[in-house]
């Protein structure tokens, strides 16, 4: 068994409110959990208007399909424009 976790450092810069940033970020965990089936959380930096810090986890029985997954979910992230990445980091377990 392989866990593999991603956590994906968010800025939001059209955010002037923790309500647009609840927005913003609520549907991006959930296009990412409908599309990918894995588990999503908001793990940081809560209190921030235009930052946060958003944590995946996937457990499966090879490694090449941790990074398949995380890769198709970084390129997702990359394509929605009211969101910049600013770092990426992926672990397994």
């Amino acid at each position: 068994m392989i866990v593999g976790l991603l956590t994906l450092d968010i800025h939001i810069p059209e955010s002037h409110s923790l309500k647009e940033k609840r927005f913003v970020i609520k549907s991006l965990i959930d296009r990412i959990k409908n599309k990918f089936n894995v588990s999503v959380a908001e793990v940081d930096a809560n209190d921030l208007w235009q930052r946060s810090v958003i944590g995946i986890a996937f457990v499966t029985n090879e490694t090449v399909m941790v990074n398949k997954v995380f890769e198709q979910i970084r390129n997702l992230v990359d394509t929605i424009h009211t969101v910049q990445l600013i770092n990426s980091t992926m672990e397994l377990l």
